[in-house]
Protein backbone atom coordinates (compact mmCIF):
# COMPACT_ATOMS: atom_id res chain seq x y z
CA UNK A 1 0.00 0.00 0.00
CA UNK A 2 1.33 3.49 -0.67
CA UNK A 3 0.62 7.26 -0.72
CA UNK A 4 0.92 8.53 -4.47
CA UNK A 5 2.66 11.43 -5.44
CA UNK A 6 2.19 13.06 -8.68
CA UNK A 7 5.51 15.87 -8.81
CA UNK A 8 4.37 18.31 -11.97
CA UNK A 9 3.74 15.21 -14.29
CA UNK A 10 3.34 16.01 -17.94
CA UNK A 11 3.73 13.91 -20.97
CA UNK A 12 3.87 14.37 -24.87
CA UNK A 13 3.92 11.87 -27.30
CA UNK A 14 5.62 14.00 -29.82
CA UNK A 15 9.37 14.59 -29.64
CA UNK A 16 10.43 18.51 -28.31
CA UNK A 17 7.12 19.55 -27.54
CA UNK A 18 6.34 23.34 -27.99
CA UNK A 19 3.71 23.93 -26.32
CA UNK A 20 0.53 22.96 -24.22
CA UNK A 21 -1.21 22.25 -27.72
CA UNK A 22 1.59 18.76 -28.05
CA UNK A 23 0.98 17.30 -24.73
CA UNK A 24 -1.35 14.45 -24.33
CA UNK A 25 -0.61 15.08 -20.26
CA UNK A 26 -0.50 18.57 -19.01
CA UNK A 27 1.09 19.16 -15.78
CA UNK A 28 -0.46 17.27 -12.80
CA UNK A 29 0.32 17.96 -9.39
CA UNK A 30 -1.63 15.81 -6.47
CA UNK A 31 -0.90 13.59 -3.90
CA UNK A 32 -2.87 10.26 -3.37
CA UNK A 33 -3.88 8.97 -0.42
CA UNK A 34 -2.54 5.82 1.22
CA UNK A 35 -6.15 3.60 1.26
CA UNK A 36 -7.90 5.71 -1.27
CA UNK A 37 -10.58 4.61 -3.80
CA UNK A 38 -9.64 6.80 -7.14
CA UNK A 39 -11.35 7.49 -10.08
CA UNK A 40 -9.99 8.76 -13.48
CA UNK A 41 -12.92 9.84 -15.25
CA UNK A 42 -13.28 11.60 -18.49
CA UNK A 43 -14.07 11.14 -22.15
CA UNK A 44 -11.86 9.07 -25.02
CA UNK A 45 -9.04 11.27 -25.33
CA UNK A 46 -8.58 12.88 -22.37
CA UNK A 47 -5.60 11.74 -20.82
CA UNK A 48 -6.51 9.89 -18.50
CA UNK A 49 -5.00 6.25 -19.76
CA UNK A 50 -1.42 8.53 -20.20
CA UNK A 51 -1.82 9.12 -16.44
CA UNK A 52 -2.69 5.58 -15.68
CA UNK A 53 -0.08 4.08 -17.82
CA UNK A 54 2.29 6.57 -16.02
CA UNK A 55 1.61 5.50 -13.02
CA UNK A 56 1.89 1.74 -13.82
CA UNK A 57 5.18 2.57 -15.64
CA UNK A 58 4.44 1.39 -18.98
CA UNK A 59 5.16 5.39 -20.13
CA UNK A 60 8.35 7.66 -18.81
CA UNK A 61 6.80 11.05 -18.60
CA UNK A 62 8.39 13.77 -20.46
CA UNK A 63 8.54 15.96 -17.42
CA UNK A 64 7.54 15.71 -13.36
CA UNK A 65 8.07 12.32 -11.11
CA UNK A 66 6.09 9.76 -9.50
CA UNK A 67 6.34 8.43 -5.84
CA UNK A 68 5.58 5.89 -3.89
CA UNK A 69 5.60 6.57 -0.27
CA UNK A 70 8.05 9.38 -1.24
CA UNK A 71 10.54 7.30 -3.45
CA UNK A 72 10.80 8.30 -6.84
CA UNK A 73 9.94 5.31 -9.25
CA UNK A 74 9.41 7.44 -12.40
CA UNK A 75 12.08 5.43 -14.29
CA UNK A 76 11.61 1.86 -12.72
CA UNK A 77 9.66 -0.66 -14.66
CA UNK A 78 6.10 -2.24 -14.37
CA UNK A 79 7.76 -5.58 -12.32
CA UNK A 80 9.37 -3.51 -9.67
CA UNK A 81 6.91 -0.71 -8.87
CA UNK A 82 4.88 -3.38 -6.46
CA UNK A 83 1.50 -3.10 -8.94
CA UNK A 84 -1.13 -4.74 -9.42
CA UNK A 85 -3.57 -4.60 -12.81
CA UNK A 86 -6.81 -5.12 -13.85
CA UNK A 87 -7.57 -4.72 -17.41
CA UNK A 88 -10.28 -3.94 -19.84
CA UNK A 89 -10.58 -7.65 -20.72
CA UNK A 90 -9.99 -10.67 -18.18
CA UNK A 91 -6.29 -11.79 -17.65
CA UNK A 92 -6.64 -15.64 -16.86
CA UNK A 93 -4.85 -19.00 -17.74
CA UNK A 94 -7.77 -20.90 -19.58
CA UNK A 95 -5.99 -24.20 -19.16
CA UNK A 96 -5.70 -23.17 -14.66
CA UNK A 97 -8.50 -23.73 -12.45
CA UNK A 98 -9.54 -21.20 -10.55
CA UNK A 99 -7.51 -21.28 -7.54
CA UNK A 100 -4.38 -22.24 -9.51
CA UNK A 101 -5.33 -18.58 -11.41
CA UNK A 102 -5.95 -16.78 -8.00
CA UNK A 103 -2.87 -18.47 -6.62
CA UNK A 104 -0.29 -17.72 -9.68
CA UNK A 105 0.83 -14.25 -8.42
CA UNK A 106 1.43 -15.68 -4.44
CA UNK A 107 3.33 -18.76 -6.12
CA UNK A 108 5.46 -16.48 -8.47
CA UNK A 109 6.63 -14.69 -5.39
CA UNK A 110 7.91 -17.82 -2.88
CA UNK A 111 4.78 -17.01 -0.18
CA UNK A 112 4.64 -20.01 1.98
CA UNK A 113 1.60 -22.58 0.45
CA UNK A 114 -0.74 -22.53 3.44
CA UNK A 115 -0.98 -18.58 3.59
CA UNK A 116 -1.47 -18.87 0.04
CA UNK A 117 -4.31 -21.20 0.20
CA UNK A 118 -5.59 -18.79 3.07
CA UNK A 119 -5.14 -15.58 1.14
CA UNK A 120 -6.75 -17.49 -2.10
CA UNK A 121 -9.95 -18.45 -0.17
CA UNK A 122 -10.59 -14.83 1.26
CA UNK A 123 -10.52 -13.43 -2.03
CA UNK A 124 -12.81 -16.68 -3.52
CA UNK A 125 -15.06 -16.21 -0.87
CA UNK A 126 -15.08 -12.17 -1.25
CA UNK A 127 -15.84 -12.52 -5.04
CA UNK A 128 -18.24 -15.29 -4.88
CA UNK A 129 -15.76 -17.58 -6.82
CA UNK A 130 -15.90 -20.35 -3.91
CA UNK A 131 -18.17 -22.66 -5.17
CA UNK A 132 -16.18 -22.78 -9.08
CA UNK A 133 -12.29 -23.09 -7.53
CA UNK A 134 -11.94 -26.24 -9.09
CA UNK A 135 -13.06 -25.41 -12.12
CA UNK A 136 -11.39 -24.75 -15.67
CA UNK A 137 -11.28 -21.18 -16.28
CA UNK A 138 -12.41 -22.00 -20.14
CA UNK A 139 -15.61 -23.26 -18.56
CA UNK A 140 -16.79 -20.08 -17.26
CA UNK A 141 -18.38 -16.93 -18.83
CA UNK A 142 -16.79 -13.38 -19.63
CA UNK A 143 -18.70 -12.32 -15.91
CA UNK A 144 -16.93 -15.25 -14.02
CA UNK A 145 -13.41 -14.55 -16.00
CA UNK A 146 -13.30 -10.56 -15.52
CA UNK A 147 -13.74 -12.23 -11.49
CA UNK A 148 -10.36 -14.37 -11.58
CA UNK A 149 -9.19 -11.36 -13.13
CA UNK A 150 -10.17 -9.09 -10.40
CA UNK A 151 -9.11 -11.58 -7.84
CA UNK A 152 -5.85 -12.15 -9.36
CA UNK A 153 -5.11 -8.22 -8.85
CA UNK A 154 -6.51 -8.78 -5.34
CA UNK A 155 -4.60 -11.54 -4.03
CA UNK A 156 -1.23 -10.13 -3.26
CA UNK A 157 -1.75 -8.03 0.24
CA UNK A 158 1.42 -6.24 0.08
CA UNK A 159 0.92 -4.28 -3.04
CA UNK A 160 0.83 -0.26 -3.39
CA UNK A 161 -1.31 -0.06 -5.58
CA UNK A 162 -4.07 -1.88 -7.95
CA UNK A 163 -4.89 0.06 -10.81
CA UNK A 164 -7.80 -0.31 -12.56
CA UNK A 165 -8.19 0.02 -16.12
CA UNK A 166 -12.07 0.09 -17.55
CA UNK A 167 -12.43 -3.20 -15.91
CA UNK A 168 -16.20 -3.81 -16.02
CA UNK A 169 -16.51 -3.50 -19.97
CA UNK A 170 -16.99 -6.67 -20.66
CA UNK A 171 -19.36 -7.28 -17.90
CA UNK A 172 -23.36 -7.93 -18.50
CA UNK A 173 -24.78 -4.84 -17.78
CA UNK A 174 -27.21 -6.14 -15.32
CA UNK A 175 -24.20 -7.55 -13.51
CA UNK A 176 -22.15 -4.19 -13.45
CA UNK A 177 -23.81 -2.66 -10.75
CA UNK A 178 -23.34 -5.67 -8.58
CA UNK A 179 -19.36 -5.95 -9.57
CA UNK A 180 -19.41 -2.35 -8.36
CA UNK A 181 -20.78 -2.08 -5.12
CA UNK A 182 -18.12 -5.88 -4.50
CA UNK A 183 -15.73 -3.49 -5.53
CA UNK A 184 -16.42 -0.99 -3.16
CA UNK A 185 -16.67 -3.56 -0.11
CA UNK A 186 -13.58 -4.75 -1.45
CA UNK A 187 -12.01 -1.47 -0.99
CA UNK A 188 -12.95 -1.09 2.31
CA UNK A 189 -12.23 -4.81 4.10
CA UNK A 190 -8.91 -4.88 2.22
CA UNK A 191 -7.67 -1.20 2.65
CA UNK A 192 -5.56 -0.86 -0.56
CA UNK A 193 -4.79 2.24 -2.80
CA UNK A 194 -6.86 1.73 -5.98
CA UNK A 195 -7.45 3.87 -8.94
CA UNK A 196 -10.13 2.95 -11.55
CA UNK A 197 -9.84 4.28 -15.17
CA UNK A 198 -13.34 4.68 -16.61
CA UNK A 199 -15.60 7.17 -19.06
CA UNK A 200 -18.45 5.76 -17.11
CA UNK A 201 -19.88 8.90 -14.63
CA UNK A 202 -22.29 5.87 -12.68
CA UNK A 203 -18.59 3.42 -12.30
CA UNK A 204 -16.96 6.34 -10.76
CA UNK A 205 -19.55 8.31 -8.77
CA UNK A 206 -20.19 4.61 -7.10
CA UNK A 207 -16.68 3.24 -6.57
CA UNK A 208 -14.51 6.28 -5.94
CA UNK A 209 -13.75 8.29 -2.54
CA UNK A 210 -12.48 11.12 -4.78
CA UNK A 211 -12.64 11.39 -8.50
CA UNK A 212 -10.48 13.29 -10.69
CA UNK A 213 -12.20 14.75 -13.81
CA UNK A 214 -10.09 15.04 -16.80
CA UNK A 215 -10.53 16.87 -20.14
CA UNK A 216 -8.39 17.54 -23.42
CA UNK A 217 -5.23 16.18 -21.61
CA UNK A 218 -5.82 18.15 -17.73
CA UNK A 219 -7.12 17.56 -14.37
CA UNK A 220 -9.88 20.11 -14.28
CA UNK A 221 -11.62 19.53 -10.97
CA UNK A 222 -10.40 16.55 -7.98
CA UNK A 223 -13.01 16.23 -5.28
CA UNK A 224 -16.22 13.64 -3.85
CA UNK A 225 -18.29 12.79 -6.03
CA UNK A 226 -21.05 15.02 -4.38
CA UNK A 227 -18.49 18.59 -4.70
CA UNK A 228 -18.19 17.52 -8.19
CA UNK A 229 -21.83 17.67 -8.68
CA UNK A 230 -22.58 21.09 -6.41
CA UNK A 231 -19.43 22.70 -7.13
CA UNK A 232 -18.79 22.50 -10.57
CA UNK A 233 -15.34 24.01 -10.88
CA UNK A 234 -15.54 23.79 -14.66
CA UNK A 235 -18.54 23.92 -17.12
CA UNK A 236 -17.10 20.54 -18.86
CA UNK A 237 -17.54 18.98 -14.79
CA UNK A 238 -21.07 20.05 -14.77
CA UNK A 239 -21.89 19.03 -18.42
CA UNK A 240 -19.98 15.40 -17.30
CA UNK A 241 -21.20 14.70 -13.75
CA UNK A 242 -24.90 14.47 -13.79
CA UNK A 243 -27.94 13.06 -16.21
CA UNK A 244 -28.86 15.46 -17.29
CA UNK A 245 -25.55 17.86 -17.25
CA UNK A 246 -25.96 21.18 -15.72
CA UNK A 247 -27.33 24.23 -18.13
CA UNK A 248 -24.91 26.71 -19.19
CA UNK A 249 -25.98 30.13 -20.34
CA UNK A 250 -23.80 33.04 -21.98
CA UNK A 251 -25.05 36.09 -19.68
CA UNK A 252 -23.91 39.34 -18.36
CA UNK A 253 -22.91 40.21 -14.74
CA UNK A 254 -23.08 43.00 -13.03
CA UNK A 255 -22.64 42.57 -9.11
CA UNK A 256 -25.48 40.44 -7.66
CA UNK A 257 -27.25 39.98 -10.80
CA UNK A 258 -27.16 38.34 -13.66
CA UNK A 259 -28.82 39.15 -17.18
CA UNK A 260 -29.57 36.21 -19.57
CA UNK A 261 -31.75 36.24 -22.82
CA UNK A 262 -32.71 39.83 -21.18
CA UNK A 263 -33.82 38.70 -18.33
CA UNK A 264 -32.56 39.41 -14.58
CA UNK A 265 -32.18 37.00 -12.18
CA UNK A 266 -31.09 37.65 -8.36
CA UNK A 267 -27.73 36.06 -6.89
CA UNK A 268 -26.30 35.55 -3.97
CA UNK A 269 -23.23 36.45 -4.35
CA UNK A 270 -21.98 39.77 -6.28
CA UNK A 271 -19.04 39.32 -8.63
CA UNK A 272 -16.85 42.42 -9.46
CA UNK A 273 -16.01 43.69 -13.19
CA UNK A 274 -14.82 40.20 -14.74
CA UNK A 275 -12.09 40.05 -16.92
CA UNK A 276 -13.01 39.83 -20.94
CA UNK A 277 -13.63 36.65 -21.76
CA UNK A 278 -17.02 34.11 -22.35
CA UNK A 279 -18.94 34.93 -18.96
CA UNK A 280 -21.67 32.22 -19.01
CA UNK A 281 -24.44 31.21 -15.60
CA UNK A 282 -24.56 27.47 -14.97
CA UNK A 283 -27.69 25.64 -12.44
CA UNK A 284 -28.20 22.13 -12.92
CA UNK A 285 -31.66 20.76 -13.72
CA UNK A 286 -32.53 19.69 -9.99
CA UNK A 287 -32.34 23.27 -9.09
CA UNK A 288 -34.63 24.95 -12.45
CA UNK A 289 -38.41 24.08 -11.91
CA UNK A 290 -40.94 24.02 -14.39
CA UNK A 291 -43.89 26.16 -13.26
CA UNK A 292 -47.07 27.60 -14.51
CA UNK A 293 -46.44 30.86 -17.00
CA UNK A 294 -46.10 33.97 -14.93
CA UNK A 295 -44.07 32.46 -12.10
CA UNK A 296 -40.12 32.91 -12.76
CA UNK A 297 -38.37 32.75 -16.69
CA UNK A 298 -40.15 32.84 -19.04
CA UNK A 299 -40.02 29.62 -21.68
CA UNK A 300 -41.36 27.08 -23.88
CA UNK A 301 -41.66 23.58 -23.07
CA UNK A 302 -40.51 21.45 -26.50
CA UNK A 303 -41.10 17.83 -24.98
CA UNK A 304 -41.03 16.28 -21.31
CA UNK A 305 -39.85 13.22 -20.70
CA UNK A 306 -40.43 10.50 -17.62
CA UNK A 307 -36.90 8.75 -16.59
CA UNK A 308 -38.48 7.03 -13.79
CA UNK A 309 -37.53 8.65 -10.85
CA UNK A 310 -38.35 12.11 -12.71
CA UNK A 311 -40.11 14.13 -15.22
CA UNK A 312 -37.63 16.20 -16.93
CA UNK A 313 -39.13 18.94 -19.30
CA UNK A 314 -36.63 20.59 -22.51
CA UNK A 315 -37.44 23.84 -22.29
CA UNK A 316 -35.74 26.90 -24.55
CA UNK A 317 -35.47 29.98 -22.91
CA UNK A 318 -35.21 32.68 -25.79
CA UNK A 319 -33.94 30.31 -28.25
CA UNK A 320 -31.60 29.06 -25.57
CA UNK A 321 -32.05 25.14 -24.91
CA UNK A 322 -32.64 24.13 -21.19
CA UNK A 323 -33.25 20.84 -18.92
CA UNK A 324 -35.55 21.42 -15.63
CA UNK A 325 -36.83 18.92 -13.66
CA UNK A 326 -41.19 19.03 -13.19
CA UNK A 327 -42.59 18.87 -10.17
CA UNK A 328 -44.80 15.91 -9.44
CA UNK A 329 -47.94 17.69 -9.06
CA UNK A 330 -47.82 19.98 -12.06
CA UNK A 331 -49.27 20.12 -15.51
CA UNK A 332 -49.59 22.59 -18.26
CA UNK A 333 -51.87 23.18 -21.16
CA UNK A 334 -50.28 24.64 -24.07
CA UNK A 335 -46.35 25.17 -24.54
CA UNK A 336 -45.69 28.23 -21.99
CA UNK A 337 -44.15 28.11 -18.95
CA UNK A 338 -42.11 29.41 -16.36
CA UNK A 339 -39.12 28.26 -14.76
CA UNK A 340 -38.32 28.85 -11.09
CA UNK A 341 -34.45 29.27 -10.39
CA UNK A 342 -32.88 28.23 -6.85
CA UNK A 343 -30.68 31.52 -6.82
CA UNK A 344 -28.04 29.00 -4.16
CA UNK A 345 -27.07 26.68 -6.74
CA UNK A 346 -26.19 29.27 -9.43
CA UNK A 347 -22.82 29.62 -10.52
CA UNK A 348 -20.87 31.78 -12.21
CA UNK A 349 -17.97 30.95 -14.92
CA UNK A 350 -15.62 33.18 -17.20
CA UNK A 351 -13.86 31.09 -19.88
CA UNK A 352 -15.08 27.50 -18.26
CA UNK A 353 -14.15 28.27 -14.67
CA UNK A 354 -15.78 28.62 -11.94
CA UNK A 355 -15.54 32.40 -10.21
CA UNK A 356 -16.82 32.22 -6.97
CA UNK A 357 -17.63 35.73 -6.12
CA UNK A 358 -18.29 37.32 -2.54
CA UNK A 359 -21.24 36.35 -0.54
CA UNK A 360 -24.00 38.83 0.38
CA UNK A 361 -24.14 39.99 4.13
CA UNK A 362 -28.19 38.96 3.38
CA UNK A 363 -28.16 36.58 1.55
CA UNK A 364 -32.29 36.03 -0.24
CA UNK A 365 -33.74 32.34 -0.07
CA UNK A 366 -33.63 30.24 -3.07
CA UNK A 367 -35.17 32.45 -5.89
CA UNK A 368 -38.22 31.95 -6.84
CA UNK A 369 -37.17 33.14 -10.47
CA UNK A 370 -38.00 36.55 -12.33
Amino acid sequence: MAQITLDKLAHAYKPNPQGPQDYALTEVDHVWRQGGAYALLGPSGCGKTTLLNIISGLVVPTRGRILFDGVDITRLPTEARNIAQVFQFPVVYDTMTVRENLAFPLKNRGVERKLIEARVAEIAGLLDLTGVLDRKASHLGADAKQKISLGRGLVRPDVAAILFDEPLTVIDPHLKWQLRSMLKELHRKLDLTMIYVTHDQTEALTFADTVVVMHEGGVVQTGTPEELFQHPAHTFVGHFIGSPGMNVLPCAVSGAFASVAGQTIPLVRAYPALAAGRIELGIRPEYALLRPRGEGLPVRIRRIDDIGRVRIARVELDGLAMAATVPEEASFDGDAASLALDSKQIHIYCDGHLVKGDPLHAASPATEGV
